[in-house]
């Protein structure tokens, strides 16, 4: 054979091997990326053909596909539809749409995601016709449903956490949505429903619960500082003296920060003990507290308990944020919940599950097992540590001055007849012509806590004016924890 032959086979042999190579790469390892990423419609078209995997709740299936006779083939429908839209999103097989667990599930409800090769390969040996596997939720759904029924037409969210494992128990976004309205074969009536839901200004597509525009914790804030203040002050404690001044200017200002209705704090003396300033809700003392923390130091704190990170549960949480501070004021104000802090409800959650859970923060998960189509577990998620943000001795302190917070301070509408709760409101001013966001953060019973309950409500709900984070979010969160433990 002679020297050009012998180039020409060598050269094919190479561009055979590469061939291989770069298939073998797209087909096996990159896989997983390509059918995830949202660009790959290809993916949406395969599993018109394939009867989708369950969304399960409390052992009913909330999300389902039934054999059709049109093109899609299948039909997917949603039941309570409106009171888990926030979670399961919608498929629109017309609009070629995937949102909410319909999306961030789909590699486990199309039948493509690695923990189901066992099936597949079954299907392929025994012609058996392909199926997709069903996600099984943590979610409560007498949690879930309690959430909605308090918080009612009022725009707003609840978060339920088990805080030692941070298995999410209910995530209510109101108003939801039907999304049966989008999964419809008819393209005019699913373009028709989605303009009406994309342009309605209570926003329903939005979960309020882990992200949207947002919203000033107000008051809430101050267990981060309470948690900063302790933390960075071993000889600190709930029973501590610390300042309260009637009003306080921090440097570089000649604006005043005020307690809650310009009232006193305590005996009117400016010093209380922390557990009175948190109780009666002081903004002075935390401005104070803030300010002598610093922002680094208070920064660092926020952090560890999860601001200024995105995360997933899977569906996306996005990043609660406590920016540098671009002066002392700021600071000070950053420390009792105004000024520049931004957070979700899923957030302000994780606070209080890291104050239950001894100081633990484990990562919040929504999906407890993967099924297969037999509805047979494949996988369990095992929970995860995510950060320890304060010591036993802090949270320890922060148990007691929220469980005083209820049981005489601004959070008692939260009380539930023998069960002693933990809690902090929070009600965070806007501007002078829209009223503020309300909340409540606490969790039940205080001794042994089994829930985490996050609450907020915009512009007051139905109060308006009226209302606050102690007579609006507060009660919402007692109905809440009192589906459980009442």
């Amino acid at each position: 054979m002679n020297r050009p032959i012998r180039q020409v086979i060598a050269l094919v042999v190479v561009m055979f091997l590469v061939l291989m190579t770069a298939a073998t790469y797209i087909q096996f390892f990159q896989a997983k990326s390509l059918n995830a990423d949202s660009r790959n419609v290809r993916t949406l078209y395969d599993s018109y053909n394939v009867q989708r995997g369950q969304i399960i709740v409390g052992g009913k299936a909330i999300a389902s596909s039934t054999a059709i006779d049109d093109l899609y083939k299948y039909q997917r429908s949603y039941s309570n539809g409106a009171l888990y839209s926030n979670l399961t999103g919608y498929m629109s097989v017309t609009q070629n749409a995937l949102t909410g667990l319909e999306k961030a599930a789909n590699g486990t409800l199309s039948g493509q995601s690695d923990s189901l090769a066992g099936q597949r390969f079954s299907e392929l040996f025994t012609g058996k016709a392909p199926a997709g596997g069903s996600v099984e939720l943590t979610i409560d759904p007498v949690l879930q449903e309690a959430a909605a029924k308090a918080l009612g037409n009022q725009r707003g969210a609840v978060v339920v956490l088990d805080p030692s494992t941070n298995a999410i128990k209910a995530q209510v976004s109101t108003p939801g949505f039907d999304p049966n309205q989008l999964a419809t074969h008819s393209r005019k009536d699913a373009d028709a429903a989605y303009t009406a839901l994309n342009t309605d200004a209570t926003e329903p597509l939005v979960d309020r619960a882990t992200g949207g525009d947002q919203h000033a914790p107000g008051s809430s804030f101050k267990l981060v500082t309470a948690a900063a203040m302790l933390e960075n002050n071993p000889q600190l404690t709930a029973d501590s003296l610390v300042d309260a001044p009637l009003s306080y200017t921090p440097a570089g200002t000649t604006h005043q920060i005020w307690n809650p209705g310009r009232a006193a704090c305590g005996n009117g003396s400016g010093k209380v003990t922390l557990q009175q300033a948190f109780v009666q809700s002081c903004n002075t003392t935390f401005a104070i507290g803030g300010v002598n923390v610093g922002a680094d130091a208070m920064i660092k704190q926020a952090e560890k308990f999860g601001f200024n990170q995105s995360f997933t549960t899977p569906l996306a949480v996005s990043a609660s944020r406590f920016p540098q501070p671009e002066d002392t004021a700021a600071l000070a104000m950053d420390s009792f919940g105004q000024r520049d802090v931004r957070v979700t409800p899923m957030q302000m959650a994780m606070v209080g599950a890291a104050i239950a859970n001894k100081g633990k923060l484990m990562k919040p998960y929504l999906v407890a097992k993967e099924l297969n189509s037999d509805l047979e577990t494949v996988s369990t998620t095992t929970p995860t540590l995510m950060s320890t943000p304060i010591s036993e001795r802090t949270a320890a302190e922060m148990n007691k001055m929220m469980v005083a917070e209820v049981a005489e301070g601004t959070g008692y509408r939260a009380q539930i007849p023998g069960v002693t709760v933990a809690g902090k409101t929070g009600t965070a001013e806007i501007n002078s012509t829209t009223p503020p966001d309300v909340w409540f953060v606490g969790y039940a019973p205080a001794e042994s806590p089994k829930y985490v309950v996050a609450v907020m409500v915009e512009n007051t709900g139905n109060y308006g004016w009226g209302g606050d984070g102690g007579s609006v979010a507060a009660p919402i969160a007692k109905q809440v924890l009192e589906s459980k433990l009442g």
